[in-house]
């Protein structure tokens, strides 16, 4: 049951939500050795960046070094909270979908600065959030991706809280 009621109309439906695809370009998965991914502790945050530790088959929203991979939504997020309208989050002990290694995807700038073409995308170390700075720059609890901003969602800027568009090929 919703908490509050709809208070605006969207005359242009929005392009995707954080881990959607942002293009039809090859996309590429983690591959296991064995067995499925589940989150960890905590859980893991669709849309955001993520580590895993392949030996006990879990993945993070936490971690330390690059993040191994994109968390694509697949839609296997669960509503949890009550009474929430949607959920981001595939709780702890549930099959993470598909991790993806390369493609193109809609993720939100949480970063407090404005993205633009080009930048790289950092991970924020303790829940996988996606920021954006030029390249070999120091975001404070943050660490620089192989991922690029390579566009923004539907009549956006690249501003903090809007959808940005994120790839592993940079822009050229």
């Amino acid at each position: 049951m919703p908490t509050t009621f709809q208070t605006s109309v969207n005359v242009v439906q929005a392009p995707g939500v954080p881990g959607d695809f942002a293009s039809a370009d090859p996309h590429f998965s983690w591959v296991t050795s064995g067995g499925i991914l589940v989150a960890d502790t905590g859980g893991v945050t669709i849309g955001c960046f993520a580590w895993v530790n392949a030996a006990q088959n879990k993945v993070a929203s936490t971690g330390s070094g690059a993040p191994d991979a994109f968390v694509h939504r697949e839609m296997q997020a669960t509503i949890t909270t009550f009474p929430a309208e949607f959920g981001m989050t595939i709780p702890a002990g549930q099959r993470v979908g598909s991790l993806m290694t390369g493609g193109c995807f809609y993720a939100k700038n949480a970063g407090a600065g404005t993205a633009a073409r080009g930048m790289k995308a950092f991970a924020n170390t303790t829940n996988g959030a996606v920021s954006f700075a030029a390249a070999g720059a120091t975001v404070a609890g943050s660490v620089e991706t192989k991922w690029f901003c390579v566009g923004f969602g539907e009549g956006g800027t690249g501003a903090s809280g809007e959808l940005v568009k994120i790839s592993h090929l940079p822009i050229g």
